[in-house]
């Protein structure tokens, strides 16, 4: 009986270990390698054509361009948006700003109905009803050929929306997605900050590949026509809008010259917050999701990038759990000593946080108190309920 629950326990341990290290090490390295033979690919070809293979900024009849703008308690942050939007490098009479207040409490109704420009719309709701809600009036609203999805608390650059709209003289192309450059504290930028920047070479790579999953919901644009109303309970619109598209035909691109600033969360527990909400939504979107039309690449970079970083918190705790019984066994030991070493660290990290000390472990906090996030959204997506409502959380 010891026999069978010690061989058991080392075959949870090993396939939680390879699922890790295949999430956070051995996916990209493939990645990196499919990414470098196709970049080689591309270059030969350059090099034997001439050909401009840039995407060239559009000329001649300009698309209309609609910016939908959802805000809750943006009180904050609208002033500065609002004179950002009014410097974008795009002819005004090809240019609408519809701007939704859902349900906001601080001063953000206040602000928009002073805004005299002509191009920019208002719209007031009066009752919280989520942002997938607030997308979905704007979008009704909207008489652009491309809507361009925004936050309120997003700064775009003169070129942003040009950026963007340049992909669309390709007629196969349903969404172009933009990149972000975060603004925040000390804290986020060793947190969240680090993470990004993982996370966005992840996404060049699968972009580069043709597997682009998801958009960054700050910064994306799309034909007015490929967009189908979400669910009022829908919580990761950056995610299925582009997969609603991919299901249409569309192709998703990724364009790392547009890039948008966006205000980081000040803190891990703010973050943490966020993602809960995300886990929940994410969970919840799964079943629907996996039966998504894909490529054989996009699916791989679907279960390797998203879901299975969802399914890390089990992993994690499978990994540590099955470690127990296993101690006194050859290097069993060892793996026990890290993992303890890293939670400790994570603790570490978490004291650094909360009581501003300068104490190693701040990433070790980040990424369990994200893994922790997932674990609670999981439970609260089983108990259903709503969380298509957002709050600021910083």
């Amino acid at each position: 009986m010891t026999l069978n629950l010690m061989t058991v326990a080392a075959a949870v341990f090993w396939i939680c270990a390879s699922l890790i290290s295949y999430t956070y090490f051995c996916y990209p390295a493939v990645l990196l390698i499919a990414y470098s033979i196709t970049q080689l690919k591309r270059d030969l070809v350059y090099l034997t054509g001439r050909m401009d293979r840039r995407v060239g900024t559009a000329r001649g009849d300009l698309p209309s361009v609609s910016i939908l703008v959802p805000a809750h308690n943006e009180a904050a942050h609208l002033p500065g948006t609002l004179e950002n939007l009014q410097k974008l490098d795009y002819p005004q009479d090809k240019l609408e700003i519809i701007i939704v207040s859902d349900g906001s409490t601080d001063g953000t109704n206040e602000i928009l109905q002073n805004v005299q420009a002509p191009y920019i719309r208002t719209v007031l709701v009066p009752q919280r009803n989520g942002k997938a809600s607030a997308l979905n009036r704007a979008a009704a609203e909207a008489t652009g050929s491309i809507l361009l999805m925004s936050d309120a608390s997003t700064l775009l650059r003169p070129d942003g929306v040009s950026k963007l709209t340049r992909h669309f003289g390709d007629q196969s192309v349903g969404a172009a997605c933009g990149s972000l450059e975060f603004i925040g504290s000390d804290e986020s930028k060793q947190t969240e900050g680090i993470y990004w920047k993982y996370e966005s070479v992840l996404r060049l790579m699968e972009a580069r590949l043709g597997a682009t999953l998801t958009a960054s919901g700050a910064y994306y644009a799309l034909r007015r026509s490929c967009y189908q109303p979400l669910d009022p309970s829908a919580v990761l619109d950056d995610f299925l809008i582009p997969m609603s598209i991919r299901k249409q035909g569309f192709r998703i691109v990724y364009d790392p010259e547009a890039v948008a600033r966006e205000f980081a969360e000040d803190s891990v527990s703010g973050e943490f917050r966020r993602r809960v909400r995300l886990a929940v939504g994410s969970f919840r979107a799964l079943p629907g999701l996996i039966r998504t039309p894909m490529s054989v690449l996009t699916r791989v970079a679907f279960f390797s990038h998203k879901v299975s970083r969802w399914l890390m918190p089990f992993v994690f705790i499978g990994l540590l759990a099955a470690n127990i019984p296993l101690i006194g066994k050859n290097a069993y030991g060892m793996a026990f000593a890290l993992q303890c070493l890293f939670y400790l660290l994570a603790i570490t990290g978490m004291i650094s946080a909360r009581r501003k000390v300068h104490l190693p472990g701040l990433l070790c906090y980040f990424l369990c108190a994200m893994n922790l996030a997932f674990l609670v959204g999981f439970f609260r997506a089983l108990k259903g309920g709503t969380e298509g409502v957002w709050q600021r959380a910083n």
